[in-house]
């Protein structure tokens, strides 16, 4: 399975995003933000969203079902070519938002408009096996090793000529945007990273944990058998509506909103991703030797030094350390925030004003 160099590292681009903002114009004003951003930057497909009033607090913060992203870009990075939405100004400082597994760029539909209001350039692609994102040949392995996921970003970055950004994550996402602090912390500009420190590697998947921490990973075992990947196949989304409540067993999301999402995983590759995913984690499947150096030097675990904020769910259900195992992980300004009032796995969707205030507040540290 193993293939060697499919194609060359591409060479970082010299230029780098305006910075300029108005300080002033990116105190938080709450979900007034949304409607605005709404109308000046074109995110929304529906008029549908948070507005009026002071609005929610964070915590208690509705998804909105009936509003989606339009313009979606597409562009070749890499071994991909990449569905991303890219909204606020062009010459604003620019923040990638990163969503997980089985979620999808909607995990940021009231985030993005948040950001961008405030002067934001923002950029949420779709992952490897997610959306439109798709591979550019038939030949290349379906990897997902974490170092893969994360050199995609890095490869879109380039693409876009974009040097330096802000980068922000949950779940896989998180894990990438956790790699990309600690490889390439020259492209990195700060850190939100929810549930904080997930590098990881093959030799750390294969020790044992407790018994009720390997009673949370049920569906990584599964997923390592033959019978898991062919039902993971026939019922893709029965699977990932199971997971969404088990991860935010609290977050009362209703048929439209899981639906939303739910199309980003009719993508082509996404059984071959999820499955490789969780297989390379327990030593089950083989990377690509190109990504060999990269995980060699994520096996030690290395330290983040870009100013970092890590987030946290009062109710996240899936598997997550606490933040007081990883606090030392981060040698940079830092901070870790608890989200309370219910929120689970899937925060930036569940807590949008409170993400996109980390991502603001991570920038001006």
């Amino acid at each position: 399975m193993n293939r060697d160099r499919l194609h060359q590292e591409s060479r970082l681009p010299t230029g780098e995003p305006s910075e300029t903002i108005n300080r002033q114009r990116r105190h938080f004003f709450g979900v007034t933000a949304a409607a605005f951003a709404a109308a000046q930057f074109g995110v929304f497909g529906s008029a549908a969203t948070h507005a009026g009033g002071a609005g929610p607090s964070p915590a208690s913060a509705k998804p909105s079902p009936t509003s989606s992203f339009v313009d979606l870009k597409q562009l070749d990075a890499g071994p991909l070519n990449v569905g991303y939405v890219d909204a606020g100004p062009a010459n604003g400082p620019a923040v990638v938002l990163l969503h997980g597994w089985p979620y999808d760029i909607h995990s940021f539909v009231d985030v993005t408009p948040l950001l961008a209001s405030q002067g934001y350039r923002v950029i949420v692609p779709y992952l490897r096996g997610y959306g439109s994102t798709r591979f550019l040949s038939s030949d290349t392995v379906r990897n997902a090793q974490p170092s893969a996921l994360a050199r995609d970003i890095i490869d879109l970055m380039d693409a876009l000529k974009i040097n330096k950004l802000v980068i922000a994550g949950f779940d896989w996402g998180g894990r990438s945007a956790d790699i990309i602090a600690a490889l390439w912390p020259e492209r990195c500009k700060a850190l939100v990273s929810v549930s904080g420190y997930l590098i990881g590697s093959q030799a750390s998947g294969l020790m044992p944990l407790p018994p009720t921490a390997e009673l949370q990973w049920w569906y990584q075992y599964y997923f390592a058998t033959e019978r898991g990947r062919i039902g993971y196949q026939k019922y893709t989304r029965d699977f990932a509506k199971l997971i969404w409540k088990l991860a935010s067993p609290k977050w009362n999301f209703d048929d439209a909103t899981f639906d939303r999402s739910a199309a980003a995983l009719d993508n082509p590759d996404h059984v071959a991703i999820t499955i490789h995913n969780y297989r390379w984690r327990l030593g089950l499947a083989q990377g690509e030797l190109r990504y060999d150096d990269l995980e060699k030097r994520l096996a030690t675990a290395p330290v983040i030094t870009v100013p970092t904020i890590t987030m946290e769910g009062d109710a996240n259900g899936a598997p997550h350390p606490e933040a007081s195992a990883y606090a030392a992980k981060f040698s940079g300004k830092y901070e870790h925030r608890l989200i309370t009032g219910g929120i689970g796995h899937n925060l930036p969707q569940e807590a949008p004003e409170a993400f996109a205030k980390a991502v603001m507040d991570a920038d001006r540290f």
